[in-house]
């Protein structure tokens, strides 16, 4: 499509996503210098309709940022109260005690927020300060310049026909050429995953790792709500299948976060981490808590998870990857929006001083020091770095006792018994051959505690423009039915959460391999775990996708 003419439009710092790292950098730039000229481009409907998250708030990023938060009225209300972790067995619970977790794993002086009304909040307080904000403009190009510097972004593209010409209402879209770029899609974002690629960012780090995370939100008994009650278990369903756990989380109006992560690491090709999430609210400690409410949302988010050893370069000249693009969540604390704010200030700062200094297009290695080298970032992800491999080495109950050793001393003594574990494999190399492992029978839905996943994605508010080109396309068509189905018996069927792919079998026919992307609730786990890498994620048109009211 490089023959097609666009306009174009000048900023100095164009930005792409409006999630926490985003808004904080656009917010931090206009705190420095309200002459800058800041754009946010954002694909979902509004601000917030594809913000996912647990999510228990660490305040630290947003103090940083906007330290009179609360006078400004964020949507910040629910501090943590009592904080509970179980081990799960089928019919019972073993709670492990407060004192035996790392001082890290405290939640005190957290909170229990939505982080997309939390978005949208801090989204008016950018615009207060003269940020354009534009919701429903999917950046679907990068624009590179003379020396091969990211110079800018094609944004607002609409109106293609199904096989990627132009339709009889298609719109070209426009340019945003900035003096720096910053991509804050959240995790394997299809620009970023092109300039970690271009740029050769990834080189000799670990590879990414990464969770599947499902979330419902539900209305209970107003008798059995909590308000500041959080709680974590691992355990039961996964046993030794996968690694992983649950969050149920108290906010406010009788609701609670119903939430489940499996690792998206586990060898069994048959295990179906929705069918997981499902099961494990038949636990009798959920189950009782859940009984007589009502599910009222649902979506799915990938997570990144490699942590310290898996972090990649974060710029590139005139472009700096940021929060989830980087991978900044703390595994064991189930944190990383506070990092990410704390990486949007910092690239601001550096983009700040970069264009105050009549530079632009270069590498503002100022950032990148910052997030790698020893500042609030290094600091909280470092001594749990070994938390997750140590699981994925060990198992359930060996990596929660090695895990919680190495935390204890990395926290108090700065040195990690284990030193630095690699990760070894990708998500996607880590899948096993289904020859070789045991089916998993799931028990259906009972239509009141579980569900059956295309009910669920109902709850997401999910659309997508049927004439459009699908957004999930294959490098090979015949490797699903060709390769993935007799190898791996097709795990794309099992490990989307929104029911996208399925292989269709017809009396006397071959079988065929569908993809209904107008499912996609925009998780990019496919883009993860499909073990021949086969499977392509790229941003539909704007505004479609999920539209999650408060994730």
């Amino acid at each position: 499509m490089s023959e097609i003419e666009r306009e174009s439009m000048e900023y100095d710092v164009v930005i792409v996503g409006a999630g926490p790292s985003g808004l904080s950098a656009a917010i931090r730039l206009k705190q420095i210098d309200p002459d800058l000229n800041v754009v946010v481009l954002e694909k979902g409907s509004e601000v917030g309709a594809h913000i996912l998250s647990g999510a228990v708030l660490d305040p630290s990023g947003l103090n940083q940022l906007m330290p009179d938060w609360k006078a400004k009225g964020a949507p910040i209300s629910v501090p943590v109260r009592e904080d509970k972790f179980y081990i799960l067995g089928e019919g019972g619970a073993l709670r492990i005690p407060n004192w035996v977790m790392p001082p890290l794993m405290n939640n005190h002086g957290n909170y229990i927020v939505s982080m997309a009304n939390v978005c949208r909040w801090m989204a008016e307080q950018a615009e207060a300060l003269g940020v354009e904000i534009f919701p429903g403009m999917s950046c679907s190009e990068l624009v590179y310049g003379e020396n091969g510097e990211v110079k800018g972004v094609v944004a607002g593209e609409f109106g293609k026909n199904p096989d990627g010409t132009p339709g009889d209402g298609y719109e070209p879209g426009m340019e945003l050429h900035g003096k720096y770029v910053f991509l804050s899609e959240g995790v394997r974002g299809s620009l970023t995953k092109e300039v970690l690629a271009k740029y050769d960012m990834q080189s000799g780090k670990d590879p990414q790792k990464f969770g599947l995370g499902m979330k419902e939100i539900w209305e209970i008994d107003p008798a059995k709500h909590k308000p500041g009650r959080v709680m974590h278990t691992m355990g039961w369903p996964l046993g030794s299948n996968a690694g992983g756990g649950s969050f149920v989380y108290h906010l406010d109006n009788n609701q609670v976060y119903v939430g489940f992560v499996v690792h998206l690491n586990y060898a069994n090709p048959h295990l179906y981490p929705y069918m997981e999430f499902q099961r494990f609210k038949h636990h009798p400690m959920i189950a009782e808590l859940l009984e007589g409410g009502k599910r009222i949302a649902y979506g799915a988010r990938a997570i990144s998870e490699g942590g310290w050893q898996s972090m990649p370069k974060a710029v590139a000249p005139g472009v700096a990857i940021l929060g989830c693009g980087v991978g900044l969540v703390n595994v064991p604390r189930i944190k990383g929006n506070h990092n990410a704010m704390l990486s949007g200030i910092q690239a601001a700062e550096a983009a700040a001083t970069a264009i105050a200094a009549g530079r632009s297009g270069d590498e503002l290695t100022a950032y990148d020091d910052y997030i790698h080298k020893d500042g609030p970032i290094a600091r909280d992800l470092k001594p749990v770095r070994n938390v997750k491999p140590l699981w994925s080495k060990y198992g359930l109950l060996g990596g929660v006792v090695l895990g919680g050793v190495d935390m204890w001393l990395g926290s108090i003594t700065g040195w990690n018994p284990f030193g630095t574990m690699r990760h070894g494999k990708s998500d996607a190399e880590a899948t096993g051959k289904a020859k070789d492992f045991a089916p998993i029978d799931y028990p259906r839905p009972d239509g009141k505690l579980s569900f059956d996943r295309l009910t669920n994605v109902s709850f997401s508010m999910t659309n997508h423009e049927e004439s459009q080109p699908a957004h999930l396309t294959l490098k090979d068509a015949s490797v699903p039915i060709a390769v993935n189905l007799p190898v791996y018996d097709e795990p794309a069927q099992r490990y989307c959460p929104a029911g996208v792919y399925e292989v269709v079998q017809e009396e006397g026919k071959d079988a065929r391999f569908v993809i209904n992307f107008q499912n996609c609730v925009h998780c990019k786990t496919c883009d993860i775990k499909d073990p021949s890498q086969n499977i392509v994620w790229k941003v539909p048109q704007g505004g479609d996708g999920p539209n999650y009211p408060n994730m």
